[in-house]
């Protein structure tokens, strides 16, 4: 079992990343082989159109025909068993480096041919994990749901499950007292960051050990 776990966030230390090694853990405990990427250490474009991976007899078999940085990323996540993806919410939306992975994932495994959702030659269950520094409550305002769930439809091109994990209000600064800020209480941030966050953490471990049972 082979679980890739792919990071959207420039920390590599933040909160994003934080969850991921925890559902990595969960899926190590079932004895799967794990691989943490982060995406921003990479050189890459989304999706340039070429149409490579749409062409009669194209032999792309569910990755992408561009050879950049991307492209073994890519390769080993067709040939893995679990799929995990993280991100923090940037502007109600993923970071653009996720949104160019995505596209780039996404759209060689997706079928263009009348009553065929995907190509995949695989089946990989994927879960995608989702930081954000608002509250519960707005996120529900600002409707994030639709972005959850239409990642969680695109990811059926793997032909496998798809789990979302939420996790809310984080603490975004290591000193908020050195930013301008003032709209966030920061000894609220600090009972979040932990009373709720470390049940994030567990929910994630949680969640490794399910996408590797």
């Amino acid at each position: 079992m082979k679980l890739i776990a792919v990071n959207g966030s420039p920390r590599k230390n933040g909160n994003t990343a934080v969850l991921l090694r925890n559902a990595m853990r969960g899926a190590e405990e079932n004895g799967a082989e794990t691989e943490l990427i982060h995406l921003y250490d990479l050189n890459f474009k989304g999706c340039i159109s070429c149409f490579a991976c749409k062409r009669k007899g194209n032999q792309c078999n569910g990755v992408c025909a561009v050879k950049d940085g991307l492209r073994e990323v890519l390769e080993k996540i067709i040939n893995c068993d679990a799929l995990l993806l993280g991100s923090p919410i940037y502007f109600s939306n993923v970071t653009g480096e996720m949104r160019s992975f995505l596209e780039r994932l996404f759209f060689p495994n997706l079928s263009y041919d009348e009553g065929k959702l995907s190509v995949c030659p695989s089946s990989i269950n994927s879960a995608f994990l989702y930081t954000m520094n608002v509250p519960e409550e707005q996120m529900k305002q600002i409707n994030y749901e639709a972005l959850f769930k239409q990642n969680q439809f695109l990811l059926q091109v793997l032909n496998g499950s798809s789990e979302i994990l939420l996790s809310h209000d984080t603490y975004q600064f290591d000193d908020y007292s050195k930013y301008d800020a003032s709209k966030f209480h920061e000894p609220h941030k600090a009972k979040v960051k932990e009373e709720q966050f470390p049940a994030d953490c567990r929910n994630a471990f949680e969640l490794g050990l399910r996408l590797t049972k």
